[in-house]
């Protein structure tokens, strides 16, 4: 709990240039990754054995760099251990938990959401809302800040739960109301 608040503080870039920003941006949506997997509940079928790990995955063009592994190191999650994966095309994705969703993957949003639709994966990015209302997670960076909107739809779509912790620090879509 005590990093997702860390998280909830927002980003001050007073001080910092344009890298050390974005570098900053993505630490702490590196700390929200890490508390998604604190707050969601699984099916017990979206894991192998009770000793497979919690797969954060990244589709597209990361922009996390070390930051996320940093993160997540000798964490665990429920017994479960966190691993980091990383995927260029949407068909190397053979088992994973969290799936970020790099800008990079815009275009293709549509047809990653519908291969994913039905399978226990927690869909979130940073894209463009135009494009990014059907992720379960969007971040919002907003006056220096970052925010997270959830889309209900989405999360219940793939067989999840979203604690009311996680759901009270974030903007809500309520089910039936995105776009």
């Amino acid at each position: 709990m005590l990093l997702l608040l860390l998280a909830l503080v927002g980003m001050n870039p007073g001080f910092a240039t344009a890298q050390t920003q974005t570098s900053r941006e993505y630490q702490l949506k590196a700390v929200f990754l890490f508390n998604f997997a604190q707050f969601t509940h699984w099916p017990t079928n979206a894991f192998t054995n009770g000793e497979s790990p919690i797969v954060i995955g990244v589709l597209g063009i990361d922009p996390f760099g070390d930051v996320l592994e940093e993160t997540v190191r000798d964490e665990t999650v429920n017994g479960r251990k966190l691993v980091i994966e990383r995927y260029r095309r949407l068909e190397e994705i053979q088992s994973c938990h969290i799936l970020f969703i790099s800008q990079s993957e815009t275009r293709r949003l549509d047809r990653i959401l519908e291969s994913l639709r039905g399978k226990p994966v927690l869909t979130v990015g940073d894209i463009d809302p135009a494009f990014g209302q059907h992720l379960a997670i969007r971040f919002l960076p907003e006056n220096n800040r970052l925010r997270i909107r959830i889309n209900i739809d989405s999360v219940s779509d793939a067989g999840l739960t979203i604690s009311s912790k996680l759901l009270r620090a974030a903007e809500i879509i309520p089910p039936g109301k995105a776009p």
